[in-house]
């Protein structure tokens, strides 16, 4: 086990769009942070556009290290409002829910797509108007979206299905 494992995790209410000047202060004072990106779909000039957005907008995990252990300075740190806590306790992120997360976002701190469903993979339909059709994953998106190849009428078509609608094949 590492460092970061052993060490407890809480989480910081950051200001309004302050969360990179939130994490270089927690940073340069020592505090471990994490905060997981993922991929979402924007209209921009009315296209749908790529960004890469916070998995937890406002918010970022932040460890103590052992440099530094006292929780009181997250407050008064510059793009940072405040701990959560629970009257005057800072309340402590489980420690699966923190590994779980950075099991599945790479080395940037970006969200992976479940294992299960990559592009490329056979899935079975189990819901909706298309249901027991088998498709091929064509990419899996942002908020459980997957958009998957059926072959219908001899004709490849492209459809979006939420991935809990889907089962591998």
């Amino acid at each position: 086990m590492n460092e970061s494992e052993l060490l407890p995790w809480f989480l910081a209410q950051v200001k309004p769009n302050a969360h990179n000047i939130a994490i270089r202060n927690l940073d340069r004072q020592g505090y471990q942070t994490f905060l997981p990106f993922h991929e979402v779909s924007v209209r921009r000039r009315g296209k749908a556009t790529q960004a890469i957005k916070p998995l937890f907008p406002g918010y970022v995990f932040v460890s103590p290290t052992a440099r530094v252990s006292r929780l009181d300075k997250i407050n008064n740190t510059y793009g940072v409002s405040r701990l959560v806590s629970f009257g005057a306790d800072a309340v402590e992120v489980p420690a699966d829910l923190i590994k779980g997360l950075r099991d599945r976002c790479d080395s940037a701190g970006m969200l992976l797509p479940p294992k299960e469903l990559v592009a490329g993979s056979t899935v079975e339909i189990v819901r909706g108007p298309f249901a027991d059709f088998v498709a091929t994953v064509e990419k899996v998106g942002d908020q459980q979206r997957v958009w998957v190849l059926l072959d219908v009428l001899g004709k490849s078509t492209r459809v979006s299905m939420r991935s809990d609608n889907l089962r591998s094949a």
